[in-house]
């Protein structure tokens, strides 16, 4: 999957933002998106990506209350920087792949935070729910005017430990916490 997030123009939507009356339906783009992840590998870093099997999106920029994530990625896909990791990483040990092949998170509360937003929701992995907390900023694509929200980036940035989600092999070489940067292009449903 290729990184998204070229020179864009961060939008202050989060603020009040006279360009939409109502939620917006978006589709999101999955060629051009990327579920990123990071964990310590003792002095080293694995990064990786996991693919996004659906997603379900309504923004409201007036009312940002209103808004709703529900996304669902592809555990079987995962990659890693470290091929033995991502073998390792879809076994049974950490999120074993053929029990739970499918991650998903739903927004349960969207709220302006400064320029951004923070998102809470339900994140299930391992057949395991746990709430989840992450700062959301959306940018316009670069050579777009202002007020054209027809396709925008949005960059979801938070952490989880693998713990609580029963994940727990390799705890003495791999850590704890995961940190996520998720890239989601999107374009307005027609």
């Amino acid at each position: 999957m290729r990184r998204v997030l070229l020179p864009v123009l961060i939008l202050s939507l989060w603020s009040a933002l006279p360009v939409a009356a109502k939620p917006v339906p978006y589709v999101l783009e999955p060629a051009e998106s990327v579920v990123g992840f990071e964990t310590d590998f003792g002095p080293d870093l694995i990064t990786g990506a996991m693919p996004v099997k659906s997603a379900d999106l309504v923004i409201d920029f007036d009312r940002v209350e209103n808004c709703r994530i529900a996304v669902a990625l592809d555990v079987a896909g995962a990659q890693a920087s470290f091929p033995f990791a991502a073998q390792a990483m879809k076994g049974p040990k950490v999120l074993d792949a053929v029990a739970f092949p499918e991650m998903s998170f739903r927004s349960t509360s969207v709220r302006t935070e400064g320029d951004a937003a923070r998102v809470e929701g339900e994140l299930t992995i391992r057949g395991v729910t746990r709430p989840v907390v992450l700062k959301a900023e959306i940018y316009r694509q670069k050579g777009t005017v202002a007020g054209d929200l027809r396709q925008l980036t949005v960059r979801l940035t938070g952490a989880v430990q693998r713990s609580d989600y029963g994940a727990t092999g390799w705890s003495d070489m791999v850590g704890d916490e995961v940190r996520l940067v998720i890239l989601a292009r999107i374009a307005q449903s027609e």
